[in-house]
């Protein structure tokens, strides 16, 4: 079966069993990495101490969004 046919009979699905194929391809393709989940951890961790220390520059959310 070609990927073209294959797309055209996911189509025809109801939109759960559609959502339950994406949601199983993307996570064949999202493996988790564990050294990369540390790292944006000790990140996570630097930027919240930054910020409770006051250093870190904050926007509102008009400045964020182009709101004035």
């Amino acid at each position: 079966m070609q990927i073209n046919e294959i797309i055209q009979e996911a189509l025809r699905l109801p939109a759960t069993a559609r959502f339950q194929i994406v949601d199983q391809l993307m996570q064949s393709l999202d493996k988790p990495d564990p050294e990369i989940d540390r790292i944006w951890g000790e990140e996570a961790v630097r930027r919240l101490a930054s910020f409770d220390a006051g250093l870190s520059k904050t926007y509102s959310p008009e400045e964020v969004f182009g709101q004035d």
